[in-house]
Formats: C-alpha cells, structure tokens, sequence
C-alpha cells in the first residue's frame, strides 16, 4: 500500500477525522480499518495501517537501551484507532493537543502510511522547508 498527497479536513467536536474515501476500502480491505497513531518528532501525528505499524514498532523495539528516550516517544505515545461505521478515527484528546490540531487538518498520504498536520503548522514547516537549499540527494534526483 502506497498513500500519496491529501487534503484538508475538519475535526469534528469529538476529535474524529474521516479518512478520505480513495483510503477507505483500501484500509478496510487490507487491515479491516485497524491503525495505530503515534507523536512523530516533525510536530505532526503519523497515522499507521496496523502492518506498518507493527513492522516499524519491531525496528523501535531493537533499539539499545541508549535510544530508550525514542522508544518512549513512539511506543509510550502510540494508540490504536480503527475506523468506526462512518470511516472516521477518534485522535486522542492528548495526540490531538500535542500536534496542534484543533479544526483544520492536513491529511497526508507518505508512503506507507499518513501524517496529520495542523494546516497552518505544515505550511509553515513547508515555506521553512523551501526557504533552505535543497539537499544534494534532492538536486540529483531527476523525474521521468
């Protein structure tokens, strides 16, 4: 499963989000709507198919126990959600506060699994983003 771009979506009063029906049977199909949300460092949540989470949980779980700071980080803030009825996932009133997301939320699609950002926050990590020089691995890159 590869999830790519996204939109931007509203909380609602409960702090549940629908996820985007072009993921919805995916997910459903796949890992019948199970997935895990965890802090990510960027300032945003990352939303994983529970798969994915398991096979990156298993990468964080063997780290030594000097990277314990990171363990934490991941795994302590990590709980699982599933879609309900009407394809939405109730983000934790913790998660949801630590990230910044309050009403607009940019619902992004990375790979193997999603970020969710405060709208204003990832614009601003993007304008900073662009601001800098683009690194060597990306000036190097060609598209075809």
């Amino acid at each position: 499963m590869v999830f790519r771009g996204g939109p931007v979506l509203t909380l609602d009063g409960k702090g549940r989000i629908t996820v985007p029906a072009r993921w919805r049977d995916v997910l459903v199909a796949n890992v019948q709507g199970q997935m895990v949300v965890t802090k990510n460092p960027d300032g945003c949540l990352s939303l994983y198919p529970l798969p994915v989470w398991e096979a990156f949980e298993n990468n964080v779980l063997a780290l030594t126990t000097e990277d314990d700071a990171w363990r934490r980080f991941f795994i302590g803030s990590a709980t699982e959600v599933e879609l309900d009825g009407a394809a939405r996932v109730l983000i934790p009133s913790e998660l949801r506060a630590w990230a910044g997301l309050e009403r607009d939320v940019k619902f992004m699609g990375v790979g193997a699994y999603f970020e969710l950002w405060d709208s204003a926050r990832h614009d601003a990590r993007e304008a900073e983003a662009l601001a800098r020089a683009r690194p060597e691995s990306l000036r190097n890159l060609v598209i075809r």
